[in-house]
């Protein structure tokens, strides 16, 4: 595949996407500072010291951005695979097996989702410990519902082919029709929803950290960040902002990657289809 067949928009989404996560992964080699080392004044301006200025404490906020990209993108990362592994299987499963046990789980689905999710999380969180953990456990289990029904809606469609019940005549059991028949032929679809559901986990994980039942001091997070510094806003000190642009830019390029993906899959299935 070669760059010039790449859409612009596409080119731009997988460039800032790669930009973020050599930022997050290289985060300790790139710092000058460490996460939590008070090296200046409260909100000093940027400098050629400290390139984005102090935060509330006198932080570097170069360096903080850069453990907070590696902590925002480590946490929404680990949720979305939560979410993905449980929504998807349990999905599908429910799908092929149908019958009672489609309604059970499609019932309980239901119920959690009829709860606010961010409400939902305040709950859960604030008589759990705020750990890493518990966070990503949280997220993906809340975020698991809507992958579970997209590919539940997705496997029906699917379970119904000829090639499905072929398989099932071949005498195939279930686990081979969910994993190598529907699995692989729903992937289209699920993998456009991962770089939603990606971008969904930021924007919860950083709710959470702003309403502060998610990352605990010392780590720093993009969400947390921008509660720590939201009231130098009134004195015209863009420290709050910085966070909240990193996240907005870091959803619009996870977002147009996502969108190619999907456009160049089924564009790929519509040539073989022909």
């Amino acid at each position: 595949m070669k760059l010039r067949n790449i859409p612009v928009t596409a080119l731009i989404g997988l460039a800032l996407t790669t930009f973020f996560v050599i930022a997050a992964v290289f985060a300790p080699w790139i710092a000058p500072y460490s996460m939590s080392e008070t090296v200046g004044e409260m909100w000093a301006s940027s400098s050629a010291t400290h390139l984005m200025g102090t935060d509330n404490l006198g932080r570097d906020l170069f360096s903080r951005m850069l453990f907070g990209a590696r902590t925002t993108m480590m946490i929404a990362s680990l949720a979305t695979v939560v979410a993905f592994t449980l929504g998807s299987v349990l999905g599908i499963l429910a799908a092929v097996l149908g019958g009672w046990v489609d309604q059970l789980m499609s019932r309980g689905i239901d119920l959690l989702m009829s709860i606010p999710t961010l409400i939902f999380a305040l709950v859960v969180l604030s008589v759990m410990p705020s750990t890493i953990t518990v966070l990503i456990l949280v997220m993906g289990i809340l975020d698991s519902t809507r992958v579970y029904r997209l590919a539940r809606a997705v496997a029906v469609d699917i379970n119904v082919q000829d090639f499905v019940e072929a398989a099932r005549l071949r005498g195939e059991g279930r686990a081979w029709i969910v994993f190598r028949e529907v699995l692989p032929n729903a992937l289209s679809p699920l993998v456009a929803e991962l770089g939603l559901r990606f971008i969904f986990a930021v924007l919860f994980l950083s709710s959470l950290s702003f309403l502060g039942l998610g990352v605990q001091p010392p780590e720093a997070d993009w969400g947390s960040m921008v509660r720590e510094n939201r009231q130098g806003i009134v004195f015209g000190v863009p420290a709050a902002l910085i966070p909240a642009a990193a996240i907005a830019l870091l959803a619009i390029s996870v977002n147009l990657v996502a969108d190619w993906i999907l456009r160049r899959t089924t564009d790929l299935k519509g040539g073989r289809g022909g």
